[in-house]
């Protein structure tokens, strides 16, 4: 600073001094120079030599690098294919990894579309839970996934349609087979019941020889039939399950059940079975013509509930107790409504006896499926009436036919063995006819016998309706005295009523007449004794009806004594109306007139046919 200072020649002392001390520096490096000048001499000349050296070995280093290079480029280019085939080994297992997360789904697709081709629909259904929750989220990524789960809700939805059509096979298949498994059901529960034993008697014979004879149960149709069944092999016993296959509606019910759907399908399986009940309850116009007709209705009928009853025991919840018994009820009130309507058409006491014991049968199946019945019991008391009317007016019929064949003389009897054929059918004792030699002659004519015959045979013909009636042996007495006492106060009164009125029926008929009522009179006793020996209740320790054929027949008698009279005074008139005066006459000849004759004559063979009046 100091050089530029105002001072005078400042600047040019400062240039003196400072040559001088380029001059010190100068000559301090041409010491320093000379001091290693010798060494920088023998560092030049050995520099020298080893430019040499260095120029060979870059010859050698270049061909080195030249042969080094020839040999690399295989090495490179086998490299090159290593790191070409690391790439492609690390792509491949990348692709093998996808492939294990992507193959189990494409597996269980195949399985799926596997199952569905072969119907496996419920456990198709399973298989798609399992893509929907396991395997597909892994692979979601990718777009044939995407597809899958699409095509899911459509194969839901084409299962669901599927297994709709099978259970509409499946509704169609049991409406079709109701009545054979109906009959199937209905031949189980009557085949241990056949024949069943009744006692019977003729008015002498002891109480163990009542049991010698068999009354059979069902008419003779049914027994026929049961006997050509019993010359078969038996049959294997078949159930609801071996007659129909209810596969479809089990899938069915798993497949709505998983879906979530279970009650829809609940419901529809019920609004059809309902359907198909209406349907099952509606009778043949023509039902009542025969039992045929009415066996069908019952087989449908037991058939439908049977196939209830199933569906309740192997299902949980499709049908309920509560459904099927609300069911019962209204097909209950149905078909008492339809029996009171189609029987009242019958006419025919055997096929009435033939549908009583359908309707025994058919209580009793359903009752073991655990259905109540009582109502049909009650029923068949109503019908039970029916029953006997059919048979009153069977009954008035035979006894007309006996009437009109009858000679109304007394029975003659050549031998013992007559006698004993004639007292067999009828319970006569005359101990003062017994002293008689043969031939004698019984005093009741031959309708006598007939008749207590086709009363008996009523007695039988009531009973039948009375079998498998869940009754006591006292109310059936009850019963069969009731309508014996109607068969003998209505039907067999009417019968003889009229008989007595017919005009071609003489005094000596009417007092035939008179000895058949004292004879059947007598016999009513028998028939009481007859009856409590097939129902086995005695009259002495249980109070029973009694029967009222005493007053009948009493009835009879005073109508015949009645008519003995009109006609004897009608007789008398004719007598009197033809007398034929000789009004010329002077006087009399002392001999009566002819007709007068006639009459008397007429009175006398008269009073000695009644001599055998009581």
């Amino acid at each position: 600073r100091s050089v530029y200072d105002d001072q005078p020649n400042a600047h040019q002392r400062f240039m003196e001094k400072l040559d001088a001390c380029i001059r010190n520096h100068d000559r301090e490096i041409e010491k320093m120079c000379n001091f290693h000048h010798q060494g920088f001499v023998d560092a030049i000349t050995e520099l020298l030599k080893v430019r040499a050296d260095a120029e060979k070995l870059k010859v050698q280093v270049t061909d080195t690098n030249r042969r080094l290079q020839d040999a690399g480029k295989e090495v490179i280019a086998q490299t090159e294919e290593i790191i070409r085939c690391r790439v492609q080994q690390r792509n491949i297992t990348t692709v093998v990894e996808k492939l294990q997360l992507c193959l189990p789904v494409l597996e269980m697709y195949s399985k799926l579309k596997e199952q569905m081709n072969v119907k496996r629909y419920y456990s198709a259904l399973k298989t798609m839970e399992q893509l929907e929750n396991l395997y597909l989220p892994r692979v979601s990524q990718y777009r044939f996934c995407q597809i899958m789960i699409e095509n899911l809700p459509k194969l839901r939805e084409e299962i669901k349609e599927i297994s709709m059509s099978d259970l509409k096979d499946f509704l169609e298949s049991i409406r079709k087979h109701s009545d054979r498994i109906g009959e199937t059901a209905m031949k189980q529960v009557s085949r241990p019941n056949r024949v069943t034993l009744v006692l019977f008697s003729t008015e002498n014979s002891s109480v163990d020889s009542l049991r010698s004879r068999i009354l059979e149960s069902k008419n003779e149709m049914t027994l026929k039939r049961t006997f050509e069944e019993d010359d078969e092999h038996e049959e294997e016993v078949l159930t609801a399950q071996d007659l129909v296959d209810f596969s479809p509606v089990y899938r069915c019910l798993h497949i709505y059940s998983v879906l979530g759907d279970g009650e829809i399908f609940e419901n529809y399986y019920r609004k059809q079975r309902r359907k198909q009940a209406r349907l099952v309850l509606q009778p043949q116009s023509s039902m009542h013509e025969t039992v045929e007709g009415y066996r069908r209705y019952f087989s449908q009928i037991v058939g439908f509930f049977v196939v209830e009853d199933h569906i309740l025991h192997v299902t949980q919840g499709l049908v309920t107790r509560t459904y099927t018994d609300e069911l019962w009820n209204m097909a209950l009130s149905k078909i008492i409504a339809v029996l009171r309507t189609h029987s009242s058409y019958c006419s025919d006491p055997d096929l009435v006896l033939e549908l009583k014991n359908l309707i025994v049968v058919f209580a009793d199946t359903l009752q073991g499926y655990g259905f109540p019945v009582n109502r049909l019991f009650d029923l068949l008391f109503e019908i039970r009436d029916q029953y006997n009317e059919t048979l009153l007016k069977k009954w008035s019929g035979l006894f007309r036919d006996i009437f009109e064949v009858d000679n109304y003389s007394p029975i003659p009897v050549a031998n013992e063995e007559e006698y004993k054929i004639v007292i067999s059918k009828f319970p006569f004792q005359d101990p003062e006819l017994d002293k008689q030699s043969f031939p004698k002659k019984l005093p009741m004519s031959q309708s006598v016998p007939q008749i207590y015959i086709q009363v008996k045979e009523f007695i039988y013909a009531s009973l039948k309706f009375s079998e498998s009636l869940h009754r006591s042996s006292t109310e059936i007495d009850d019963m069969l005295r009731k309508s014996t006492n109607l068969l003998l106060t209505r039907t067999l009164s009417s019968c003889l009523q009229n008989l007595i009125k017919k005009p071609h029926i003489g005094l000596t008929e009417l007092v035939q007449i008179i000895i058949n009522t004292t004879h059947l009179e007598q016999a009513c006793k028998y028939l009481e004794d007859f009856i409590s020996n097939i129902t086995s209740i005695s009259q002495v320790t249980v109070h029973t009806a009694r029967l009222y054929g005493l007053s009948t027949f009493k009835d009879a008698r005073h109508a015949a004594e009645g008519e003995i009279y009109t006609k004897l005074n009608q007789k008398i008139d004719e007598f009197i109306q033809i007398a034929d005066y000789d009004w010329t006459m002077s006087e009399s000849d002392g001999r009566a007139s002819g007709y007068l004759m006639d009459l008397i004559n007429f009175l006398r063979s008269t009073f000695q046919v009644f001599t055998h009046l009581p």
